[in-house]
């Protein structure tokens, strides 16, 4: 009797971890949903887009590359280790969570920089710091060159280099805001026309006497 109990015993404590474990069995053996893993990778101190971020999914060895604003976007399944890496960041991995109820998951992966100080060095063009210092203070300059250095720095000179040059980033937006400005001042209104303006035709006359609309000939060798 004792022996038929222990056996009933053992059956239905069988049967109960069997149900009991049927829920993770089959979820195991269902297959994975497949997903639009998407998201942004950023830096963890300034939240900027890291551009060209290696997202590579370990679970199925591939992957992307993030654009220029930290953006990506690949197909994966539920459950698969996303690893991040990026040069001057430490390696980030992410797990896809599982039993999601859309097909579209989208995360925000955070990099830490991974900074390497590195000792400064100075390189002399001398087989010893002494010798650098004893030649550069004993060494002649030719007094041609010091000529020459003080003809560049002349004022006439700087100027007509100044006046060769062409506009910078601030000259040009200086230009265009005050055409925008001229613009503006004549909104809804014609323009004055400078074919009514005698300084203008006096500033014509004179340059066409100058022979300034004068065809050049071209040069032939």
């Amino acid at each position: 009797m004792i022996n038929s109990n222990n056996y009933f015993l053992k059956n239905l404590i069988g049967i109960l971890l069997l149900f009991s474990l049927t829920p993770a069995v089959m979820a195991q053996m269902l297959p994975k949903k497949i997903i639009q893993f998407s998201g942004i990778v950023m830096t963890a101190d300034s939240l900027l887009g890291i551009p060209y971020a290696t997202v590579f999914n370990k679970s199925d060895k591939r992957g992307c590359i993030s654009k220029e604003d930290g953006f990506f976007s690949f197909a994966a399944l539920e459950g698969d280790t996303i690893i991040f890496h990026s040069l001057g960041f430490l390696n980030a991995t992410y797990i896809i969570p599982t039993g999601l109820s859309d097909v579209k998951f989208t995360a925000i992966q955070l990099m830490t920089r991974n900074e390497i100080y590195l000792d400064p060095i100075i390189v002399y063009p001398y087989p010893s710091i002494e010798q650098f210092k004893k030649d550069f203070v004993t060494a002649e300059y030719p007094t041609d060159q010091v000529e020459i250095a003080y003809k560049n720095l002349e004022k006439q000179r700087l100027r007509e280099l100044g006046e060769s040059l062409a506009m910078d980033g601030g000259e040009n937006t200086d230009y265009f805001m005050r055409k925008e400005a001229q613009r503006f001042y004549y909104a809804g209104q014609v323009a004055p026309q400078n074919i009514f303006n005698p300084l203008a035709w006096a500033k014509f006359i004179k340059a066409w006497k100058d022979g300034e609309f004068k065809r050049q000939k071209p040069i032939t060798e």
